[in-house]
């Protein structure tokens, strides 16, 4: 993926270093954390303020360096989040960016409760922010998704996608959805829509990535095989079998590899949200 040398300004709030506090789970490797508590249950304001109650930590504020990291890893972040939201200003009529990219190591206090690494990258509706521990992408490889820079972009832009649904409007149609369903399955159909929406809304980036940035940011030659395997890798089907679970649709959150790969491809094929309608068949 080319990126090196793209336009900085991602909205990037720099809080590693400043001393996260505790990792859920005692001798649990954060591994099999983020595979059980991201992938597998999905992530929302009251799972995150569970955590925070038992951690003592919700009520907690910080701020951390806002602008460009000089790091790589950070630089990554910046120009490709900056490059996510330049995409959505041209699809999404009075698109807002999330207000910040938050990079943070071990835990830190959001909107939505105490965030921790274990997690895996998310999205908090409540402060309109991204959260990212930049060791997730070790974890990814660990999981067998791949370790490319698409593959690491298109978590970012997933997470973004997130925040076009907060936009939109579709994350607060879930919600009420998911409270009046008569069974945990059918709420969990509706987060599985949601997620794979996600999982389209990174595709449509990236097929709109190159056209935004005059080329400076752009897919090459295998990065969206690269992407394809990840969405693969962190199917809810496959994250069970790998946990040693017997797989159970109805307890799916994000949904099997094959739907996000399937709708994550779509979003590349098509390059228009109106094709990631998810919830037509609900």
């Amino acid at each position: 993926m080319r990126w090196q040398g793209g336009r900085r300004g991602g909205g990037i709030e720099d809080r590693r270093g400043m001393g996260g506090g505790a990792v859920a789970g005692g001798g649990i490797g954060v591994a099999v954390l983020a595979l059980i508590g991201y992938f597998v249950f999905g992530i929302d304001p009251s799972t995150t303020t569970q955590v925070a109650s038992q951690f003592g930590a919700a009520g907690a504020s910080q701020e951390g360096r806002e602008g460009t990291p000089e790091d790589q890893a950070g630089l990554f972040v910046d120009v490709v989040g900056r490059n996510i939201n330049e995409v959505w200003a041209q699809k999404l009529d009075g698109y807002r960016p999330p207000d910040n990219i938050v990079l943070y190591e071990g835990g830190t206090p959001t909107g939505c409760g105490y965030g921790q690494a274990a997690y895996g990258p998310f999205y908090c509706p409540a402060d309109r922010q991204v959260y990212l521990d930049l060791s997730f992408w070790q974890e990814m490889e660990r999981m067998g998704a791949s370790g490319a820079d698409f593959a690491k972009a298109y978590v970012l832009a997933h997470e973004i996608g997130h925040h076009v649904q907060t936009l939109t409007g579709a994350s607060e149609q879930v919600q009420r959805a998911q409270q009046a369903a008569r069974s945990e399955g059918e709420a969990n159909r509706y987060s599985v829509a949601l997620e794979l929406q996600a999982d389209c809304y990174a595709g449509v980036w990236a097929a709109n990535a190159a056209a935004v940035s005059g080329g400076e940011v752009a897919l090459e030659p295998g990065d969206l095989e690269e992407g394809l395997r990840t969405a693969s890798a962190i199917g809810d089907d496959a994250l069970q079998r790998n946990a040693g679970r017997g797989v159970n649709p109805e307890s799916f959150t994000h949904g099997s590899s094959e739907q996000r790969m399937q709708w994550l491809q779509r979003g590349y094929q098509s390059g228009d949200p109106a094709a990631c309608d998810t919830f037509a068949d609900l």
